[in-house]
């Protein structure tokens, strides 16, 4: 392969595993990482670039966006950023280099190849990857508890900074400061807790608003437009959702 290459947006799908890869460039590895090979999945609308010393051994499978797209986009994983690779060990190595190389032998020099066991090996590629995924959480689970902790203070918090005022919590604003992509910070906090930050964020709106509802005279027009809802009937049909009952209702009794 080239050893250097300008921005290149890609309109396929892109799976492969790097067998040895440069530790000096930041693919997101850790102190708890101790691998040498490194799997990922490129997208459509991804850009590729790259200035490498050496060549790289490995395997890619290049897959076009109509024959993939709808089993690419059933793993969160996806759509994890570039710095949020997934390092594998050498058992799970030789799992994913036997799919790549079983793919290639259906492929190669064989005009008669089949597409649907080409995609149905990148397919089971997926599901390992996802699994790898997980042991990969556990192994940095002296990191990622900190993640963990600094998202629950960052949460109980969220109303006390005044920018925030008004505003719906999202994800990306506790993404953000984790430095993580949305899904990987999502599917992180999701296998420690059990629970999404989707989940958490909903249960802090129903514990404020429980409160104020509470303890306050404020309307419950009021307490809706201080939480961030655009519209009362959307904070009472949230309200609802969540506890059985209006916001009416819970103060009333």
């Amino acid at each position: 392969m080239r050893r250097k290459s300008a921005p290149i947006e890609l309109d396929f799908y892109f799976l492969a595993i790097k067998l040895n890869f440069d530790k000096d460039k930041n693919f997101g590895q850790t102190i708890f990482d101790q691998a040498d090979a490194y799997v990922y999945l490129d997208q459509p609308g991804d850009f590729l670039q790259w200035d490498i010393e050496h060549q790289i051994s490995g395997y890619h499978i290049l897959i076009d966006a109509g024959l993939f797209r709808k089993i690419a986009k059933e793993y969160s994983f996806t759509y994890y950023g570039n710095h949020e690779g997934l390092f594998i060990t050498k058992e799970e190595e030789k799992t994913i280099t036997d799919l790549f190389r079983k793919a290639l032998k259906e492929f190669d020099g064989n005009e008669n190849f089949s597409k649907d066991i080409v995609i149905s090996y990148a397919s089971l590629i997926l599901s390992y990857i996802q699994k790898f995924y997980s042991r990969q959480f556990d192994t940095r689970e002296e990191l990622y508890n900190t993640t963990v902790a600094d998202f629950y203070k960052n949460l109980e918090a969220y109303y006390d900074n005044e920018q925030n005022a008004q505003k719906m919590p999202a994800v990306s604003y506790f993404s953000d400061r984790a430095n993580l992509s949305s899904n990987y910070f999502g599917d992180l906090i999701k296998h420690y807790t059990g629970r999404s930050p989707q989940e958490h964020i909903h249960q802090l709106l129903i514990q404020i608003a429980k409160n104020k509802l509470r303890t306050t005279s404020l309307s419950i027009s009021e307490i809706a437009f201080s939480l961030g809802f655009e519209y009362p009937s959307y904070f009472a049909t949230f309200f609802k959702k969540e506890t059985g009952i209006t916001p009416s209702v819970f103060r009333n009794q």
